[in-house]
C-alpha cells in the first residue's frame, strides 16, 4: 500500500455529504469529492488517522485496496484467489467482511461474502498450510466488499466499529439520534461555540454533548478506545500518539452556556449519566423544565432540538406541534431554531412558515430538518428596519 497517497472514502448519512466535504477539506484533504451518502479525498497515513480521530460527521472511513470486474460468480472468486492478502491480513489474525451490492449478476449479498470469505481462507491454506479465522463482532481486520453491477471494489475498513460510536454514551433514551446526524444538525445549524445554545427537550442529551463538543473543537473520538487501523501491519504509533497530541493542544475555551430541558426524570438522569461520561458537566447544564412553559433568558441563542413525538409524550401530536409554534412565538423572540422531525406535516402543524427545510434520515425514517427565525414583531417589520439601517 502506497502510504503517501492513499485513495480514502468517507461515508456519512444522506444530506450531510456537504457538511462532510467541508470537514474534510478543513483537515487537511487532497482532491475533495462529493459522492452520494459519501465524500472521497486522498490524504497519507497520517491523514487517515487525523480524519479517524476528528471527523464528526464520518461515518466510517474506506481505503479501496483491489478493483477488478467480475461477470460472473467464477470470475469473481478467480480475481479474489490472485490478491496478495498477506500484505494486509496476517493468517493468526482474525478477519471480517461488510458488504454492499448493487447488481444484476451477484443479487446476494450474503452469498458473494461468503464466495469472498472462501476465497481468502483458500488463498492462506493453500500458500501457508494455515487459515485465518473469521470473527464477526470485533475482527482485527475489516474488509468492506462493493459491488456496482460488474464493478468490484475491496477496501479496508480503517475504523472498525462504526464513528458515531463515540464512547461516551451510557445509557440511551427510546428514540436516541445518532451522534453524527447530531452532529451534523449542529453544523448545518450553523452552531460553532459561540453564543448560547438550548436544547429543550434533551432526552439522553447526545445533541448537546455534541454541541460542547464543537464549542470546545474537542476531536470526535476522544474517548474512543480502538480504531482498526491499529491492527494494520504498516500502524505507526507514534505518528498516531503525535497526531493526536497536535489535535488536543487546538482545544479551545468556552464562555457561552450550553443547557437542556426535558419532563422526564429518566431521561434528565440518563441526560446526567451521559454528560458525565464525556466528563462534560461544567459545560453542560440540564433541568427539568416544560419548554412550553419556558422563557428565552440566554441571549444570544441557538436552539436546535429533536421532539420526542409519541415515544415518550402521549398527548395529541397535532396540539404538541402547534405548542411547539406558539412557545417560539410567545417567549424566544429573535431566535434562531431549528427541529428535525419525521412527521413530513409537522410544520402545517406548527403553524409557522420554516425558512429553511433539509431532508435527512434518522435510522431508516425519513425526516426534514427545519429552520425557524423569530422575530421580535413581524418579519416585515424586521426586514423593513434592516433595510433603513
Amino acid at each position: 500500500m502506497n502510504t503517501e497517497n492513499l485513495k480514502i472514502q468517507i461515508k456519512t448519512f444522506f444530506g450531510l455529504e456537504q457538511v462532510l466535504f467541508e470537514e474534510i477539506k478543513k483537515l487537511g484533504g487532497a482532491n475533495v469529492e462529493l459522492k452520494n451518502r459519501a465524500v472521497n479525498c486522498e490524504g497519507d497515513l497520517g491523514f487517515l488517522y487525523k480524519i479517524n480521530y476528528s471527523a464528526r460527521t464520518a461515518l466510517k472511513i474506506l481505503v479501496p485496496i483491489y478493483e477488478f470486474k467480475a461477470f460472473n460468480q467464477h470470475q469473481f472468486y478467480n480475481k479474489l484467489s490472485q490478491f496478495p492478502w498477506e500484505d494486509f491480513l496476517d493468517v493468526d489474525q482474525t478477519f471480517a467482511i461488510d458488504s454492499t451490492v448493487n447488481s444484476e449478476t451477484f443479487k446476494h449479498s450474503q452469498f458473494v461474502t461468503l464466495k469472498m470469505k472462501d476465497a481468502i481462507v483458500d488463498y492462506f491454506q493453500e500458500k501457508f498450510k494455515k487459515r485465518p479465522n473469521i470473527e464477526t463482532r470485533s475482527p482485527e481486520i475489516k474488509f468492506h466488499l462493493h459491488i456496482d453491477r460488474e464493478l468490484v471494489t475491496i477496501s479496508l475498513d480503517s475504523s472498525g466499529d462504526a464513528l458515531f460510536k463515540r464512547g461516551y454514551r451510557r445509557e440511551q433514551g427510546e428514540a436516541p439520534i445518532n451522534e453524527v446526524l447530531a452532529s451534523g444538525m449542529l453544523q448545518l445549524a450553523g452552531w460553532d461555540g459561540k453564543g448560547n445554545f438550548l436544547d429543550p427537550m434533551c432526552g439522553s442529551g447526545t445533541i448537546l454533548i455534541e454541541a460542547a463538543m464543537i464549542a470546545l473543537d474537542l476531536p470526535a473520538q476522544i474517548f474512543r478506545k480502538r480504531f482498526a487501523f491499529q491492527n494494520w501491519n504498516n500502524y505507526d504509533a507514534d505518528l498516531f500518539a503525535k497526531i493526536k497530541e497536535v489535535r488536543i493542544n487546538r482545544v479551545r475555551e468556552f464562555t457561552g452556556k450550553i443547557v437542556g430541558y426535558d419532563l422526564d426524570g429518566r431521561m434528565l438522569n440518563a441526560a446526567s449519566t451521559n454528560i458525565e461520561s464525556a466528563e462534560m458537566e461544567d459545560i453542560i447544564d440540564v433541568r427539568r423544565q416544560d419548554f412550553f412553559e419556558s422563557k428565552k433568558d440566554l441571549f444570544p441563542l441557538l436552539m436546535v432540538f429533536n421532539p420526542p413525538y409519541d415515544e415518550r409524550i402521549s398527548i395529541n401530536d397535532d396540539d404538541f406541534y402547534k405548542k411547539i409554534g406558539d412557545t417560539f412565538k410567545s417567549s424566544y423572540p429573535n431566535t434562531l431554531a431549528w427541529l428535525i422531525s419525521s412527521d413530513l406535516d409537522a410544520p402545517k402543524k406548527i403553524g409557522l412558515r420554516p425558512s429553511r427545510k433539509i431532508k435527512l434520515f434518522n435510522g431508516k425514517l425519513e425526516t426534514r430538518f427545519l429552520q425557524y427565525e423569530m422575530y421580535e414583531g413581524t418579519k416585515k417589520v424586521h426586514k423593513l428596519e434592516n433595510r433603513e439601517e
